[in-house]
């Protein structure tokens, strides 16, 4: 009998016969292929340029099915779900490759764009920035552009590097978030700025250069509080009106961390902690190596360690639904043979294994990445999907708590994406494969059809568009 034999022995006396004290193991049927998915492929017009460029789903035209659109270095160009070819502009958007330390925002596969109606006629627009700090806003459905407005970037910076598109005045998405790294040294994204789209051209609604940023992404922005109106967030998170909270992310001090420095690698937004109002924000460290919980009014809920092993990446979900609130997946820094955990919603680990002994042979011993948790069968314990580590590579969905892999797609996939675009609420997997889009469904019948489109969430929409590689 192998290892893995033997694991998958031992989990299953530990599962049935309740053996394996304080973890509550949830596994899905196994699916015999080739049933496992149904395949679509969209022919796009470019492929990416390395990791330059990205991919959001949104409804461009107005007609209530999600459409695609890809961006990459000159480039950007949006498609139907069929395949159509709805526009392909050729512009110097800012899209950028590599360490966002060394090169700046938006960071590894971000795409780069926005959508929403910004100017209330009831039509979608598309806003990118171009490497000169010039806003253009388009029609989305046709590609036309509006509007172009150049935005003074702040003394210290290179340029305008990052837009998200927010609701701070609460008269819908009408306003600007922008930011930009410093543009010598160790660059993070310090300098953020505020505008009402209106008036671009005018003074910002507010500003600072004192921003707590992620080390390898863009700010976020979701409702935190209920309002209605959005928040700024990093591990300093900032009102609609552009102050700060009245505490703090632990600061660098002996009395925290051993007084190490620390960045923050990334950062998941959702409602963890059901119990208390509104959405919280997760923040994983490197350096310190610390999880942490933080809600906008009542500050850090929690800030956990194991072993002080970096956590890196992760993904956020119901994976098991018999505790309360939302659990994280930790995926471990290990360059070979990752050793994942699971924190409940008050901090407590629950699971971890190691990935060699979970995955399938042949699978990169790099392990995974651009991890996404993701409603795949329907029930309510989510899976994850993930793609083959530092490789154009396969695809999988797995079970989070035990990491059995569901399902094993073979792929070659420079891209990964996840979101509801076939309608039935679930979600799909897309990847991007050179100058092909494959989109991978569940065949299987859905077993709770009625539930809610994900996207009547405004933190999924928001999550969903303003992505990258660290934070999925």
């Amino acid at each position: 009998m192998t290892q893995v034999d033997i694991r998958s022995v031992a989990l299953w006396i530990a599962t049935n016969l309740g053996l394996l004290v304080g973890f509550h193991m949830v596994t899905s049927p196994a699916v015999a292929e080739p049933e496992l998915w149904n395949k679509r492929a969209l022919e796009l017009d470019f492929s990416l340029d390395g990791s330059k460029g990205g991919l959001i789903a949104t409804d461009l035209t107005g007609d209530g099915n999600m459409d695609f659109v890809v961006t990459s270095t000159g480039q950007l160009a949006a498609y139907t779900l069929q395949g159509e070819r709805l526009w392909w502009i050729h512009d110097d958007i800012r899209v950028s490759s590599g360490s966002s330390e060394n090169v700046g925002l938006p960071g590894h596969q971000a795409p780069g764009v926005q959508v929403a109606d910004v100017d209330g006629d009831g039509k979608a627009n598309l806003l990118y920035l171009d490497q000169s700090s010039t806003v253009h806003i388009l029609d989305a459905a046709t590609g036309q552009k509006k509007r172009s407005v150049k935005v003074p970037h702040p003394e210290g910076s290179e340029r305008w590097e990052h837009l998200v598109v927010c609701n701070l005045q609460g008269q819908g998405d009408r306003d600007l978030v922008l930011q930009a790294t410093n543009a010598q040294g160790y660059r993070v994204g310090h300098y953020v700025a505020a505008y009402s789209i209106d008036e671009l051209d005018k003074e910002p609604l507010w500003q600072t250069d004192r921003f707590g940023a992620l080390a390898h992404g863009p700010l976020r922005v979701a409702d935190l509080t209920g309002d209605g109106r959005d928040e700024i967030c990093g591990f300093t998170i900032l009102s609609p009106e552009g102050k700060p909270t009245s505490w703090q992310y632990p600061p660098i001090s002996p009395e925290f961390g051993g007084g190490r420095s620390f960045h923050i690698d990334a950062l998941m937004i959702d409602d963890v902690r059901p119990d208390i109002p509104g959405l919280e924000v997760v923040l994983l460290e490197e350096g310190r190596n610390y999880v942490g919980l933080v809600h906008f009014e009542r500050g850090l809920i929690w800030w956990e360690t194991l072993r002080q092993d970096e956590p890196q990446n992760g993904a956020v979900g119901q994976f098991d639904p018999n505790r309360p609130g939302l659990e994280i997946w930790c995926r471990s820094r290990h360059n070979r043979n990752q050793v994942p955990w699971v924190f409940d919603s008050r901090g407590q680990v629950i699971a971890e294994y190691q990935m060699s002994e979970v995955a399938p042979e042949g699978w990169a011993d790099a392990g995974v990445e651009t991890i996404v948790a993701i409603h795949w069968t329907g029930e309510r314990a989510q899976l994850i999907a993930a793609k083959e580590r530092h490789k154009s590579g396969d695809v999988c969905i797995m079970e989070p708590l035990t990491g059995r892999f569901v399902v094993h797609i073979p792929e070659q996939a420079d891209l990964l994406y996840v979101a509801d675009v076939c309608g039935d609420w679930r979600e799909e997997i897309m990847v991007i494969n050179q100058n092909q889009l494959r989109i991978y469904e569940n065949p299987a019948p859905n077993p709770r059809p009625d539930q809610p489109r994900l996207w009547e969430q405004q933190h999924y929409r928001r999550n969903k568009m303003t992505w990258n590689y660290y934070s999925p």
